[in-house]
């Protein structure tokens, strides 16, 4: 087990902040992770799992304890079987890595997947999902099973969860924790879409157009409230282009905050909370955020 203290882990994530883990650990395999697993038991250290890192802002002053990075267990597995193509991928595949099996069949999950960053094991984790109304549009509707790795009563247990037993909500699931997972398997029938590649193309194009990627980001930022948009709310509250320190709401697309260079997670955090304030303010909408808070804070989670 390769063992790291006072990793940083900035460049890990998407907003490029963050400060140091005190304990870090990129396992390659199931088995390096249960040894991980029960290290951070025996010594009483909390545990952190993090992936792709496009859902998460890292406090400046670190994360405590041991932070488990899945970013090696990537290996992605393909079959036909009953008609559907099933990919089974490692928590921290690709999103992007899954994309490409469906999109050489020409399937409308390649069209989903096109647009979500991160892995696979975060895309259930928050029942990850795209604004446009296409089929499918979240992971609920690809996803078969998915194993999770469990310590209880000492020891580490391989659980298996079928769709079915997981409640799937809007950018969140429950009813499998507690457990990091560790494998994920999506399927979709073998019925191509000849123009999907087109299609595909389309969705990147307008997606570079109206989405500023070339700056960090963590994606979208706030859920859309009901029958609403968080993007035109904050544009509509004038917050386009606001900024404290080099953290900026983006003048391309609202729901985006954008790194301008050296911003600290503090700084992303003020512009979080100045938002929700101004749209709570002027629309009486509360804005609840797709990123989770890690580490060090001393403030009241988003």
């Amino acid at each position: 087990m390769k063992l790291e203290t006072q990793k940083n882990l900035a460049q890990l994530t998407w907003w490029k902040v963050g400060g140091n883990a005190d304990y870090f650990i990129m396992p390659e395999s199931v088995s390096e992770l249960e040894t991980a697993l029960e290290w951070a038991e025996v010594q009483g250290y909390p545990v952190t799992v993090i992936g792709g890192g496009s859902n998460i802002l890292i406090s400046d002053k670190g994360i405590e304890g041991l932070v488990i990075c899945m970013r090696q267990l990537k290996r992605v597995a393909i079959e036909k079987e009953r008609a559907r193509l099933i990919v089974t991928a490692e928590a921290g595949a690709l999103k992007a890595e899954v994309l490409k099996p469906f999109l050489q069949e020409k399937l409308a999950p390649a069209l989903f997947l096109c647009g979500l960053p991160g892995d696979v094991a975060g895309g259930v984790v928050m029942n990850a999902g795209v604004s446009e109304c296409i089929v499918p549009r979240e992971f609920v509707e690809i996803v078969d099973w998915f194993e999770v790795l469990r310590r209880k009563d000492g020891k580490n247990q391989i659980l298996r969860f079928e769709n079915s037993d997981v409640h799937w909500e809007y950018r969140h699931t429950s009813g499998w924790q507690p457990g990091v997972i560790t494998r994920v398997c999506v399927s979709w029938p073998l019925q191509p879409d000849a123009d999907m590649s087109k299609k595909v193309k389309q969705a990147t194009r307008m997606r570079l157009m109206k989405q500023p990627l070339n700056k960090p980001s963590c994606g979208s930022v706030f859920k859309n409230p009901e029958g609403s948009s968080s993007g035109a709310l904050i544009e509509k509250a004038g917050l386009k282009g606001f900024q404290i320190g080099e953290a900026q709401v983006s003048e391309k697309h609202a729901n985006f905050i954008v790194n301008l260079g050296q911003a600290k997670a503090s700084d992303i955090l003020k512009v979080i909370e100045h938002v929700q304030g101004e749209v709570k303010k002027q629309f009486g909408v509360e804005l609840r955020t797709e990123v989770k808070k890690l580490g060090r804070w001393h403030t009241d989670p988003v």
